[in-house]
């Protein structure tokens, strides 16, 4: 075991550099989650709107995110924007802009999903019993959509979090890149290194997405009726 190379998780701060390569991955996933949730809360109650100008915009800036790839989008706002406006994006701060669009998108639909499978007739009565729209959107709608909108919810950022290893690709030091480097100073004396720096790096995914997965599932099946 002492040559197998899984002494190199061990030796000198390795293991603290993966946790914090851990943490920045997680912190963008959570600012990104915040921040899509907010908006897309606000795009799912505008896509419920008889205004079809409102819709189709919103249609289109969904499909761009389910057609183009994400890495494009990281690339195009990372090394598109950044000479075309004169400014300086941090790789970082190019992560939360793509993932936090990326989760409005998908919330705004999730959002705009739940409140239209819910039955015609509780709008109905709820303005019969002369409800405002916004009384009728607090009380009646929202609370019952939200308890289809969390399965789906979760799923993403499930998907989010394990996204962000793509953004290694723009120089963001998170718990991927930790891991190659750690690998490159490491290959010459343990060349199995990269089985256990890996290896490491799957078991904290999976102990980070795997909770969520479980909980998505239990949301589901307590409100599938």
């Amino acid at each position: 075991m002492q040559n197998s190379g899984i002494n190199v998780l061990f030796e000198g701060s390795n293991f603290e550099r993966l946790l914090g390569g851990l943490l920045v991955t997680m912190e963008i996933a959570f600012i990104s989650i915040v921040i899509g949730t907010v908006l897309g809360i606000v795009m799912g109650l505008l896509r419920t709107l008889k205004s079809g100008p409102i819709r189709f915009v919103l249609r289109f800036y969904l499909e761009t995110f389910r057609i183009i790839p994400i890495l494009v989008w990281l690339y195009v706002v990372y090394f598109g924007f950044t000479p075309l406006l004169n400014v300086n994006i941090s790789g970082e701060l190019t992560a939360i802009i793509v993932f936090s669009l990326w989760g409005a998108a998908e919330i705004g639909d999730i959002v705009r999903g739940a409140l239209e499978s819910l039955p015609k007739h509780q709008v109905e009565s709820g303005q019969a019993l002369g409800l405002t729209y916004g009384q009728l959107y607090r009380h009646v709608l929202i609370p019952q959509a939200v308890r289809r909108m969390l399965p789906g919810s979760i799923n993403l950022a499930t998907r989010m979090i394990k996204t962000t290893s793509l953004v290694v690709l723009i120089g963001v030091v998170e718990v991927v890149k930790v891991g190659q480097q750690i690998i490159e100073l490491g290959v010459i004396k343990a060349p199995a290194a990269s089985f256990w720096v890996y290896g490491f790096i799957f078991i904290l995914y999976f102990l980070v997405c795997y909770p969520l997965s479980r909980l998505s599932k239990r949301f589901e099946r307590r409100w599938q009726n």
